[in-house]
């Protein structure tokens, strides 16, 4: 690991817990009930103010949301189980003073030795469901213009990666937008010879589709957006597993 960090994402000695021991009955094939016996042959070192074991005073709220997840890669990809999925979970908030508004947003799994991954899916550290597009615009000042699946955006392979969505959202009146993501920069690794998933994008197109330009937001960001402003999120695909050449042709494998 790493020193603990400035920012948010540190992840609390009980969030790492929670990921590796998540990741571990992923990788056995029988049921087990959920306990602290689980982690009887594993051993931690967890250093005093590390990234997975901060100090009290650390910000943390990155950590459960996305560096859980990245802990999860880790140990997935030690054990060579199956490429990795999205990595994160695309916090996005936003509201005023008088209401707000928080959502997390589906990608791309990774794909395996015998499976593909599924596209527009929560994976791993997280079991949130997203609000109803009727429920979102009728409670907030918002238009959901584009709510639908990445197109090409899995990494290919023997099996594919699933893809991420494209999330697209009009705010009707001066808002305050924060953005909490992750694998804007490094992509979701293939695995065996699969390729990566396409990096994810948070773009801040102009008031009524105007002439100024498109802003891209990095993978963390607070703004102020004006009435008319339109957040575009391009969540990650999953990374692909096997050489692309090993995909059998006319299928959903192909590359």
């Amino acid at each position: 690991t790493s020193p603990q960090s400035y920012s948010n994402l540190n992840a609390p000695r009980a969030v790492t817990y929670s990921a590796v021991i998540y990741s571990l009955r992923a990788l056995c094939d029988t049921d087990m009930p959920l306990n602290q016996g689980c982690l009887a042959p594993v051993t931690f070192v967890l250093p005093e103010g590390c990234l997975l074991n901060p100090g009290e005073t650390a910000a943390v709220v990155g950590g459960n949301v996305l560096t859980s997840q990245r802990v999860v890669d880790v140990v997935l990809k030690a054990f060579g189980a199956c490429a990795a999925s999205q990595g994160c979970m695309n916090n996005l908030t936003f509201g005023d003073e008088t209401y707000g508004y928080y959502e997390t947003i589906a990608g791309g799994a990774g794909a395996g030795p015998d499976w593909d991954g599924r596209s527009g899916v929560h994976t791993h550290m997280t079991n949130t469901r997203i609000t109803d597009p009727e429920v979102l615009e009728r409670r907030y000042p918002v238009v959901l213009r584009t709510f639908s699946l990445r197109a090409h955006s899995g990494g290919g392979g023997a099996h594919r990666g699933g893809d991420g969505v494209v999330r697209e959202i009009e705010f009707l009146r001066p808002t305050d937008v924060s953005i909490l993501s992750e694998r804007r920069a490094v992509p979701p690794y293939g695995l065996a010879g699969g390729e990566p998933g396409v990096r994810g994008q948070n773009l801040l197109l102009p008031a009524g589709g105007g002439a100024g330009p498109t802003v891209s937001l990095g993978g963390k960001a607070f703004v102020r957006v004006e009435a008319g402003a339109r957040l575009r999120v391009l969540s990650p695909g999953g990374g692909g597993y096997g050489a692309p050449a090993e995909a059998y042709s006319g299928g959903s494998r192909a590359k």
